[in-house]
């Protein structure tokens, strides 16, 4: 059978004179009417019985087939997708706390942290290139907040991961150093003005200082690991001595891993007696000869203790990088 509407009617168009088909185009007509008197108690009974009449016809159970199989591809369909969706975990105005489930001491001052987040599925939910506020407390028993930025992306789910290092006098660095496993870390976030979308630059230069290597770990990273990003990386990292050097083992596998896309240049003021990579600061030379030469599709990011931040931002402007060429983490 085949029914449309027509002027607020139901039309049969294989058997206009039935008389039941009939009273339905009526008590579609004004339902409210007939619903509200007696009479339209008895004539919605007839509608039903019409119903449940079409309904045992072979079109009827066709009908109520597809509408069933509908009906379940369209719940599986939202079950499925729902539950894939990760639950982002972070919340821009208020600290929430979450448990630490690793501690790995990777050198005497530096640990890398793995924060459990409140389902395998959950993510952490912080855009490419931001940080996140960690709120702690000082030897003194006083309150702490600083930025910090996960070498985790969202696409590690269930988890998030900081690697600090912890300076003897540092007030957020006392915090961490006493941080034991089944211990909570406040956090709020996202934060920063860092945002980036894919191809947005030929090319990233990039120059780093210390723990400033996170953000440029975290960047690097997502653009590597993101099959339709093409985006050229050129990294100076510059520290103190060899075991300052904090990311190596993941920062040389991204470099062989992605020899294409991925240049990395090792710079330390106090080198090994067996050293192939730069020696003293970061200068202007080694800027020419391992970043993009300035242009306008081009970015330099920088992240490192002050004195390295205004003695890189001079070398660039002498250098020729615009303000717009520039980033300061």
């Amino acid at each position: 059978m085949n029914f449309s509407f027509f002027q607020g009617r139901l039309v049969n168009h294989h058997d206009h004179d039935s008389p039941n088909y009939q009273f339905l185009g009526v008590c579609w007509e004004r339902p409210r009417t007939y619903l509200t008197t007696p009479l339209g108690i008895l004539f919605f009974g007839q509608f039903l019985s019409c119903i449940m009449d079409f309904l045992q016809t072979s079109e009827g159970r066709l009908f109520v087939g597809v509408a069933v199989g509908l009906v379940a591809v369209g719940a599986s369909a939202y079950f499925i997708f729902s539950s894939k969706k990760p639950k982002v975990c972070l919340d821009p105005e208020n600290f929430k706390e979450f448990k630490l489930v690793k501690k790995t001491q990777l050198s005497h001052n530096v640990a890398k942290f793995r924060f459990e987040l409140p389902t395998p599925t959950s993510v952490l939910g912080l855009p490419i290139g931001q940080h996140i506020s960690c709120r702690g407390k000082d030897s003194q028993g006083e309150e702490v907040i600083k930025p910090y930025t996960p070498t985790t992306l969202d696409s590690d789910v269930g988890y998030f991961e900081l690697v600090i290092k912890m300076y003897p006098q540092g007030r957020m660095s006392h915090h961490f150093r006493e941080m034991r496993v089944g211990d909570h870390l406040a956090v709020k976030g996202p934060k920063g003005r860092f945002k980036y979308q894919p191809g947005q630059v030929r090319a990233f230069g990039m120059l780093a200082g210390g723990s400033g290597i996170t953000p440029m770990f975290q960047v690097a990273r997502a653009i590597l690991e993101s099959p339709i990003d093409k985006t050229m990386v050129h990294l100076i990292y510059a520290n103190v001595t060899f075991e300052d050097i904090l990311l190596k083992e993941e920062l040389d596998s991204l470099a062989t891993n992605y020899p294409g896309q991925f240049k990395i240049y090792y710079v330390l003021n106090q080198p090994p007696e067996v050293w192939n990579g730069g020696v003293g600061f970061v200068s202007k030379e080694m800027i020419q000869a391992h970043c993009p030469a300035p242009a306008s599709d081009i970015q330099i990011l920088r992240c490192g203790p002050p004195p390295m931040n205004k003695a890189m931002a001079a070398h660039l402007e002498a250098l020729g990088y615009t303000s717009e060429m520039q980033f300061q983490f």
